[in-house]
């Protein structure tokens, strides 16, 4: 036999085309938000942008105050007819009134406090943030000692604090301090704010699957990722009230426009789920992986900003660690979904 003709025949070859799990990594690797400019995103929550006079601000303001003044009148001028009309009518309404007060004044307080705790965590990430980078031992002491207060009614976080107090006297170094802060103390927080993530993506897959109408979705979707966004802070001691979650939001939304928006289409989910499951998925539940997706990865842009420390000692959690059960979570799901009378046409379709 010759060489010629021991030679492999001709064949046509692609340098650049990789192979199916290497698609798919680097698909994960785009999806996934990253850690850049967190600071950036936990400092809006201490001082929002001040660009000059805030017209808009002054309407509202001044529009509420006016409103206010209108609403005061009308109490004392029904305070006044009550008297005219009985005397326990009149007692009546101030009791009325004084429970009023009461409970807005409670209301305004929770405001308060929520906005307090958000911006202790904020400025504790910024300190943490500063120790590392620094390698500075006192602000490092400063933050140990404030996250032990910070936690101290906290009972999953016992074994963390009683070990930082240990080192907290022996350790000279500041990034060593800091690191020995998230593994011991910050590493369990992590876990409940993991599992909350990945509870709140599988919730709203199936719920945006099986839901008949778009406007449900949208409604589910909202309000699923601004109660995920809440219970994140309430992981790492923020507990916002309604004006801290809407801060909060903000930087959630700011973080997450810095690294970059969430967009899969049917090409991208292809590559995710590969291309015999992706073909067997019906449209619904297509867009429950993808609402689901966005909801793990606003959870993770919260985890972030609300964490407060940063990641230096363990490995920053991965969309693809939470959310990458979530296709064949959702797989699994279509044959329940086909079989509902309700939606077994909108499935086929």
């Amino acid at each position: 036999m010759t060489a010629s003709e021991t030679r492999r025949a001709p064949e046509a070859f692609r340098l650049d085309e990789p192979g199916e799990a290497e698609i798919e990594e680097e698909v994960w690797e785009e999806l996934d938000p990253e850690e850049t400019d967190a600071d950036r995103a936990v400092s809006t929550i201490i001082e929002p942008k001040k660009n000059g006079i805030r017209w808009g601000r002054l309407i509202v303001a001044s529009a509420g105050a006016l409103l206010s003044l209108a609403v005061g009148i009308a109490i004392d001028d029904l305070i006044r007819s009550l008297f005219t009309r009985a005397d326990w009518l009149g007692w009546v309404g101030l009791v009325c009134l004084g429970l009023f007060l009461l409970a807005l004044g409670a209301i305004i307080g929770r405001e308060i406090l929520g906005l307090a705790r958000l911006k202790a965590i904020a400025r504790l990430r910024l300190t943490a943030d500063a120790a590392y980078e620094e390698n500075d031992p006192d602000k490092a002491r400063k933050v140990v000692k404030e996250l032990i207060h910070q936690y101290a009614d906290r009972a999953d976080t016992a074994q963390g604090r009683r070990q930082l107090k240990e080192h907290l006297g022996a350790v000279m170094d500041g990034s060593d301090l800091i690191r020995l802060a998230e593994r011991d103390l910050v590493a369990t927080l992590d876990q409940r704010a993991k599992q909350a993530i990945s509870s709140a993506s599988q919730r709203v897959s199936v719920v945006t699957a099986v839901s008949p109408r778009a406007l449900i979705d949208v409604a589910y979707v909202l309000i699923a990722c601004l109660g995920l966004i809440r219970r994140v802070a309430a992981i790492y001691g923020g507990r916002p009230g309604v004006i801290g979650l809407m801060r909060l939001t903000g930087a959630v939304v700011s973080h997450l426009a810095v690294t970059g928006t969430i967009a899969i289409g049917d090409t991208l989910l292809q590559q995710v789920v590969g291309q015999g499951l992706a073909a067997r998925l019906s449209a619904r539940l297509g867009e429950g992986v993808v609402n689901g997706l966005m909801t793990a990865r606003i959870g993770l842009s919260a985890l972030d900003v609300c964490r407060p420390v940063p990641f230096v000692a363990q490995p920053r959690p991965r969309l693809k660690d939470l959310a990458g059960d979530l296709i064949s979570f959702s797989a699994s799901r279509q044959e329940v979904v086909a079989t509902s009378p309700r939606n077994a046409r909108r499935v086929n379709e």
